[in-house]
């Protein structure tokens, strides 16, 4: 079921951002990514979206966005007015005081362009995990403080008792804190906190409505916001016809098919036929974690946005787009901005 809204909200009323993996593609190097992420994010500030945020992920072949923070700062130093940020940090993976250093200089480099958006996951399998945390028995089940211990690093002020412990860079910059889910867990705590939440709807399209609707119920007015703001990631792979669309999307379709088999690669070319290279139980698996992936021309993107805005009553999107040949990922996003009447 979704939410209905008395003033329904059109494609031109809301936010649009970009969410990139920094994706290594078959054949390429991180070299290749970090300048291609570049040159995506100028053309992204040129196009009118919003934020540009990176991923942080560990141990994947076809991912380099791994020192997050350095590739934002690497992107705000080549831009000049888009907001850049982390979709997200991985907390469990990093002391707080760290983070809030890393962010404190950020802040202090590009004034008033970064966000921080946190998430609990270890954004890897068990055995990285392991290898990157301090304290290896820390499986995310204490996010919540360590989550006020790193806004007490830039507020000490507001927070209860006193820690000698400084985090210079950061101590008194007001940074936007994000909290990110693909499950009710954080949407429930960002509602309590009156934290703007960010929900992974591009490879967990089940839960999005629920978790929406969890974090609106629960919202607490803060000092951050007066009202819930959520933002909804979404997969849209755009092209000039359909069919080229739907050829470039089986990138994507690819990748999801080898990390289900636990085969992570970089990211694959395109295939003519997706189906030779998939069985029936693992299409529907990827049907299952796609599901709300957008496809198309002009405008059936126009179309499908608007649906999937009216069942989620987003006040942002944050688009994901795993295209293999990086013309045509810039392409997408022209595309898109143009369906959106961005330019």
């Amino acid at each position: 079921m979704g939410i209905n809204h008395s003033n329904q909200k059109r494609l031109t009323d809301i936010r649009f951002s970009v969410l990139d993996l920094s994706p290594i593609v078959e054949g390429g190097t991180p070299s290749d990514s970090f300048k291609n992420t570049l040159d995506l994010a100028q053309h992204a500030e040129k196009w009118g979206y919003h934020r540009y945020w990176l991923a942080e992920h560990h141990s994947m072949p076809g991912i380099s966005s791994s020192a997050t923070s350095v590739v934002i700062g690497y992107v705000a130093s080549g831009t000049s007015t888009i907001r850049v940020g982390s979709g997200g940090i991985m907390l469990p993976n990093h002391a707080p005081l760290i983070i809030a250093e890393q962010f404190g200089t950020l802040e202090s480099l590009f004034p008033g362009r970064i966000d921080l958006g946190l998430g609990r996951a270890p954004g890897t399998d068990q055995q990285t995990a392991y290898a990157l945390r301090r304290d290896r028995r820390n499986d995310g089940q204490d996010f919540p403080e360590q989550l006020a211990e790193l806004r007490a690093y830039f507020h000490p002020n507001e927070s209860t008792g006193k820690n000698r412990v400084r985090a210079i860079p950061g101590e008194g910059l007001t940074i936007p804190i994000w909290l990110l889910g693909s499950s009710g867990y954080s949407a429930q705590l960002a509602g309590q906190l009156g934290l703007p939440f960010s929900f992974a709807s591009h490879f967990a399209p089940e839960n999005t409505v629920q978790a929406l609707s969890l974090y609106r119920r629960n919202f607490q007015p803060s000092e951050v916001l007066k009202e819930p703001y959520a933002m909804v990631g979404v997969n849209v792979i755009a092209a000039d016809t359909v069919e080229e669309a739907n050829f470039l999307s089986t990138s994507m379709q690819q990748q999801f098919l080898n990390l289900i088999r636990n085969n992570p690669v970089p990211l694959q070319p395109p295939l003519e036929n997706i189906d030779d290279f998939s069985s029936d139980y693992e299409k529907l698996l990827v049907d299952q974690r796609l599901g709300s992936s957008i496809i198309g021309d002009t405008p059936q993107i126009a179309e499908k946005l608007q649906a999937f805005l009216d069942k989620t009553g987003a006040d942002e999107m944050i688009v994901n787009a795993q295209i293999f040949d990086h013309h045509a990922r810039l392409r997408s996003y022209e595309i898109l901005a143009r369906a959106i009447n961005q330019i």
